[in-house]
């Protein structure tokens, strides 16, 4: 049987990486009592994969992994006891049953919803209000040129943002709002679109000056011209 969990990170948890985010949820696993299938081998291990790596530094309200479980009780009764089990910044949102031809969450990933706010101070060193900094990154994403040199495996390659951003609107809070393309095709990280609008001002890029959580994962069901985004969670179904 295969279940899709769907949980956050916040808090402390931020400096946490993903390695031992993976080594972490094994432990739940088994201090739950989660029925999770091992694989076969002299060397089993627990059935388990990510949708997205959470990289150091950035927190997250859904996060998403999948496991396959030889047998399960309810999904409000394993959500409980996996919370019981969790320490201050993880919490267990959601475990749905998935149908049985479901594919991975890694390979659905398509694209991610950020928020981003700046940390108290930063703005001031950058001479402006925060609003100020957030309005001129919309208008800047809006009219500016948003041509950055990426780094890749092979090298480094022209690339353009913005066919890849979205969506984007400040907040009411002063942050922005940001849907981005992510996902083993075209992985569009927030800092890069931060770092490239800092540039555009000749500012120097604050790479800790920022609060960056990732709000939801989605699938993309539509096609390039038309994109039709649902989340990871909706592929699965409550068990009663």
């Amino acid at each position: 049987m295969k279940i899709r969990i769907k949980f956050s990170k916040q808090g402390n948890m931020i400096f946490i990486g993903h390695l031992d985010i993976m080594r972490y949820f094994q432990k739940v696993m088994r201090r739950a009592d989660v029925n999770i299938r091992y694989s076969e081998g002299f060397s089993p291990h627990q059935i388990m994969s990510f949708a997205a790596p959470l990289g150091v530094g950035l927190t997250g309200s859904g996060e998403y992994l999948d496991i396959e479980v030889l047998s399960t009780d309810s999904s409000a009764e394993m959500v409980r006891r996996m919370n019981e089990t969790m320490v201050d910044g993880m919490q267990i949102l959601s475990y749905k049953q998935l149908p049985d031809d479901a594919v991975n969450a890694m390979s659905l990933v398509a694209a991610c919803d950020y928020t981003i706010h700046l940390r108290a101070g930063y703005a001031e060193k950058l001479g402006m209000t925060d609003a100020e900094f957030m309005n001129g990154l919309v208008d800047y994403i809006t009219n500016g040129n948003l041509e950055i040199v990426k780094k890749t495996k092979k090298g480094e390659k022209l690339m353009d943002l913005k066919p890849y951003i979205y969506e984007y609107a400040v907040t009411t809070d002063h942050g922005i709002f940001l849907k981005l393309s992510s996902g083993s095709s075209t992985n569009i990280k927030p800092e890069l679109v931060l770092e490239a609008y800092c540039k555009s001002m000749e500012k120097e890029f604050p790479a800790f000056g920022f609060a960056i959580n990732r709000e939801e994962v989605y699938a993309d069901n539509g096609t390039e011209a038309e994109h039709k985004f649902v989340t990871l969670e909706s592929f699965g179904e409550d068990i009663e």
